[in-house]
């Protein structure tokens, strides 16, 4: 079994309203508790906004830290979570399903060396 890193991306911009964030999240319970019932789940976590992130970088031999994400977009990493598949359709699916929960875009990627269980 490999296992793959679900990255949900969100818009920048305002959060939803209070009852669509509610949905949303009642959805998101339901995808996560299926994942667990399924030997799916491995981890997940949503991530505070861009404008909470340091970036660390090495430029001319020196160590540099900044504020803020490492490159503007339009879009930014809001939460992912990580799944235990048999393959990449079986990751896909529940790729599908989380963007279905969030309605937001959901890249699915394996992972190299020592993602296989």
């Amino acid at each position: 079994m490999r296992q793959y890193l679900l990255s949900v991306y969100q818009p920048d911009g305002p959060i939803p309203a209070p009852e669509v964030l509610q949905q949303i999240s009642r959805d998101l319970d339901v995808v996560n508790a299926d994942m667990r019932a399924a030997g799916a789940w491995v981890f997940a976590g949503g991530l505070f906004p861009p404008s909470t992130a340091t970036v660390v970088r090495i430029q001319d031999g020196d160590v540099l830290t900044t504020d803020g994400p490492f490159v503007e977009g339009k879009e930014h990493l809001g939460g992912f979570t990580i799944v235990t598949a048999p393959d990449l359709d079986a990751a896909l699916d529940w790729g599908r399903r989380l963007a279905r929960a969030t309605t937001l875009p959901v890249e699915v990627r394996p992972f190299q060396d020592g993602g296989e269980h």
